[in-house]
């Protein structure tokens, strides 16, 4: 009887059981593998199982055999991700509003195929992706791509910035302008991609929002620009004086708070934050933040437990701010 073609692939078999099929709480016995090697028309014995699963062991595969007399077996052990790993990746993908419901399903799909079908299975129970809020940009990994691509061959880009309608649709602002920038680095916040870049135009450091960038190009040849803008950057520092990543002026300002806020005073600033006592009730920091809507809305959900110290004009601004809310609801 004429051999298998897959019988010269049966360690490649082998390996897809033991991957598929095994994990510490599922083991595979001897005939357990010839069996499921018999579903790929492949013939084997015992004997050849102990001789494959030796080489794939020599080979470096973490192959670890369970005696027993019920529930003995081999299992693949060492795997590239333990599975509390991949339930954090799978969340992530989930919680990542950049990514589109599609492209999320994607990536975790891809996700489970890490894991045994048993631990897939797990994943599965877990996830929850459609009632969350995503974006409508399905070119996403595409631009990602683009921009990598133009920050490692040290060139600009050019892209239309997208803003929705009142039909909910994605159109371009400004009348379809095109934007030209030197992008420098991609970072994620508030759930978030944005590009952080150089324009030229007004030579200032500039964030967006990957997800509203459309018609995205690289512009071979044109060198970036705002090199030295970037020399001691940090990302970091950046997203946290950033609020809801809005721009605004950048101001040093000073801020007490009620001894019970500290911790969101470091979930915002960091650890690194200078941190002073000023009675037995209440501590102040001194940060460099930019000044939006966002960061008085920012200051206005703490509540009487925060307050604007220092510059007195930067208080002032905050007291308009409030009397322009204020006014919505007068009378």
């Amino acid at each position: 009887m004429a051999k298998s073609p897959n019988q010269k692939l049966k360690l490649l078999y082998l390996l897809k059981i033991l991957t598929e099929q095994s994990d510490e709480a599922h083991c595979l016995s001897a005939q357990a593998l010839i069996e499921a090697l018999a579903a790929y028309d492949i013939k084997a014995e015992r004997k050849s199982i102990y001789d494959d699963i030796a080489q794939l062991i020599d080979f470096g595969y973490d192959i670890v055999l369970v005696k027993a007399k019920a529930g003995g077996g081999y299992y693949l052990a060492g795997r590239e991700f333990e599975l509390a790993e991949l339930k954090l990746l799978v969340e992530t993908v989930q919680a990542s509003r950049f990514l589109t419901v599609k492209k999320s399903r994607e990536l975790i799909s891809k996700i489970e195929k890490l894991a045994s079908k048993a631990e897939a299975g797990q994943l599965q129970r877990q996830v929850y992706v459609a009632n969350r809020i995503k974006t409508a940009n399905e070119s996403i990994y595409y631009i990602v791509d683009d921009i990598h691509r133009a920050i490692q061959y040290n060139v600009q880009i050019s892209f239309q910035y997208l803003e929705w309608n009142l039909e909910k649709e994605l159109v371009p602002r400004k009348e379809g302008k095109t934007y030209q920038i030197s992008p420098w680095a991609l970072t994620c916040k508030d759930e978030n991609y944005y590009l952080i870049a150089h324009d030229e135009e007004e030579n200032k450091i500039k964030h967006f929002r990957v997800d509203k960038l459309g018609h995205v190009k690289v512009l071979e040849g044109v060198k970036r620009q705002g090199a030295e803008l970037f020399e001691r950057f940090d990302i970091a520092d950046y997203a946290n004086k950033t609020f809801g990543m809005y721009g605004g002026r950048e101001e040093t300002v000073s801020l007490e708070f009620e001894n019970r806020l500290i911790g969101v005073v470091m979930d915002r600033f960091g650890k690194e934050v200078a941190v002073r006592k000023r009675d037995e009730e209440h501590f102040s920091v001194r940060v460099r933040v930019a000044i939006s809507g966002q960061f008085f809305g920012w200051l206005t959900g703490l509540g009487i437990g925060a307050r604007i110290v220092a510059p007195e004009e930067i208080a002032e601004e905050y007291r308009g701010y409030l009397e322009r809310v204020l006014g919505q609801y007068s009378g």
